[in-house]
């Protein structure tokens, strides 16, 4: 049987150090794993041994999306991403990491969109991104039709996202916030359901601005 390599199986390789893929006969890259090498500068070298690949999900078997977290961030949030990530990964969820992968001065906006598209696209059941205060990447990812980005600095307002607002993105600031404030407002998210009832109604007003934004948006385009 060959072996499936994703964006995800490339993203682990990378974390882990190793910046050469080892490739064999019996490999297969998909489209986003084969992007995300590029964008990683990773190199493939058929001279390698091919076993030394772990895939994580494998072809075959349903991927359960609504354990799959994208999380993303500025320089400023790359620490923080790291912690964010691993107490995700403890819980049982999957991540996918869309950077930035070090300490280099980069911009937010590329960082917040590439996380709130996966959500959008249903990769993921909900996505977390960090920069300096979290209010600018709310703003970016809340561009994005579909996209409830709630900028969350303790545990009430991460509940209230999730339960009134039934928020999908959530966004930390690594500047305004600690480790352990981090850590309680995730364990929240992941706990807090969506209550609907009266809040649907008013996120149903929201889709409908929204639709009448674009509807105007593609009327002047005309």
């Amino acid at each position: 049987m060959k072996k499936l390599i994703t964006e995800h199986d490339v993203i682990k390789i990378y974390q882990s150090g190793v910046r050469v893929i080892p490739f064999a006969s019996d490999v297969i890259f998909t489209p986003s794993a084969k992007d995300k090498i590029k964008q990683l500068g990773l190199k493939i070298s058929k001279r390698e041994a091919a076993d030394k690949i772990e895939p994580v999900e494998n072809p075959h078997e349903e991927i359960d999306k609504s354990k799959i977290v994208v999380i993303g961030s500025d320089h400023t949030g790359f620490k923080l991403k790291n912690f964010a990530a691993k107490i995700i990964s403890d819980k049982g969820y999957s991540i996918i990491d869309v950077g930035t992968y070090d300490e280099n001065a980069c911009d937010y906006p590329d960082f917040a969109y590439a996380t709130a598209k996966k959500v959008k696209n249903k990769e993921a059941a909900f996505g977390i991104i960090i920069d300096a205060t979290g209010n600018p990447s709310a703003i970016t990812a809340n561009k994005i039709p579909g996209i409830r980005a709630a900028n969350c600095y303790n545990e009430f307002t991460a509940k209230s996202a999730r339960e009134h607002n039934n928020a999908n993105v959530l966004t930390l600031g690594a500047k305004s916030i600690g480790e352990e404030t981090v850590r309680s407002i995730i364990e929240t998210w992941l706990k807090t359901s969506f209550a609907g009832g009266r809040h649907q109604k008013r996120l149903d007003k929201i889709s409908g601005i929204e639709r009448q934004i674009l509807g105007n948006i593609i009327s002047d385009d005309k």
